[in-house]
């Protein structure tokens, strides 16, 4: 059985809608990012556990393994989003496929899209994602915020502008493979928002694969519901296998008559503990085939040696405090035991090393080849 996990009925107030949000209505600028009049959070009405999908005790950092649907952001904010992310120069520089999905916008919310940028940075939102995750969690990097995954590409010459379902033209048949294929994130959270209107289409669920750790999952997998548009969805992805399945319109089905994909968007913004103490498993292997190598490295080493030198610090301060015993600067013959300072360096030798492996020279790295992720039959082990 799943999991409720109760939260407070609302963090911030909105003035503003959180369903049934319209495809093209004019977009205004409404000034810089505002939680009071851009977020509109209601708690998720259930949220699985790792034990709930069948996950031992000792996978992931939290007991949270996925949420249901919940709003998030207006309407106001989802258009905002769009206007940025679908903008010419994101387009144009930071457009990338993948043997893991065909249509991915990356790094460009510092550069070109400061409403999304300031979004998911602002504590609230941050605040937000980690009470559902269950967890303090922190932004990953700044090149990891609003991801987008396009399951058609947006048209370059009128980019802010997509029919709805009904409006859209006939084809034939439909590609019943997965948007994004079997994998397991680069990193420990995930939040995912719909920016499409969803209200004409079936399927686009995001598809767990179970584990049957004390019989909890039972080895089979679990559909989690494509959010409306605003709505988000948090996974700890990183450990648990997952693929986004291909949404397509009412008229597809029996009775129905064939019209062309629907447009779907998600914005995905990267998350791992916030406590440099708490375990970090990122790699890069979903994201270095599609990323500016030299901008990856940089953010990637940068926070790992802030976690470093904290977890340092710590040590440093509790082998000062066991010679200084008495609070007077006085050394006493108290010491550390060796056997917990080796545990220590050991620890950090090996984070370092972790840390090492991941920075791949760029003349390894092949451009949209991801070599690591899990595209194959559900039965198969996750990673």
């Amino acid at each position: 059985m799943a999991t409720a996990t109760t939260l407070s009925p609302s963090i911030i107030t909105s003035n503003a809608e959180s369903t049934n949000l319209e495809v093209n209505p004019p977009t205004t600028n409404d000034g810089p990012f505002n939680p009071k009049k851009h977020l509109a959070f209601a708690p998720p009405a259930r949220i699985y556990t790792m034990a709930d999908i069948g996950l031992p005790p000792d996978v992931g950092v939290s007991p949270v393994a996925v949420s249901e649907p919940f709003p998030l952001f207006t309407r106001e904010a989802v258009m905002r989003m769009r206007d940025e992310a679908l903008a010419g120069p994101v387009l144009e520089n930071c457009q990338y496929s993948s043997s893991l999905a065909q249509s991915q916008l990356r790094g460009y919310a510092d550069k070109y899209a400061p409403f999304i940028y300031a979004a998911w940075k602002h504590p609230t939102t941050v605040d937000i994602i980690s009470r559902v995750a269950g967890i303090d969690l922190a932004v990953q990097f700044d090149l990891e915020i609003g991801h987008i995954n396009l399951s058609r590409k947006p048209d370059n010459n009128n980019n802010n502008t997509v029919a709805t379902p009904s409006q859209q033209p006939s084809s034939c048949s439909r590609d019943n493979e997965p948007i994004v294929g079997w994998h397991t994130d680069s990193y420990p959270f995930v939040c995912v928002v719909m920016l499409s209107e969803c209200s004409g289409m079936v399927g686009g669920e995001t598809e767990l694969r179970m584990g049957s750790h004390g019989g909890g999952g039972g080895g089979g997998t679990l559909k989690i519901r494509s959010p409306q548009m605003g709505h988000a969805v948090v996974l700890q992805g990183r450990y648990i296998t997952h693929r986004a399945l291909r949404a397509l319109p009412l008229a597809s089905l029996p009775g129905g008559s064939d019209s062309e994909e629907p447009e779907r968007i998600t914005m995905v913004t990267s998350f791992r503990p916030r406590d440099p103490h708490v375990r970090d498993d990122t790699v890069l292997t979903t994201v270095r085939p599609v990323s500016d190598l030299g901008e990856l490295y940089a953010q990637f080493a940068a926070y790992r040696l802030e976690m470093l030198a904290a977890r340092i610090q710590t040590q440093l301060a509790e082998l000062r405090s066991s010679t200084d015993a008495t609070g007077k600067g006085e050394r006493t013959r108290m010491g550390v035991e060796a056997r917990r300072l080796k545990e220590f360096l050991r620890e950090q030798r090996d984070f370092l090393e972790r840390t090492e492996r991941e920075i791949v020279d760029e003349q390894e790295v092949v451009k949209g080849v991801d070599t690591d992720s899990v595209r194959s039959d559900p039965s198969i082990d996750s990673m």
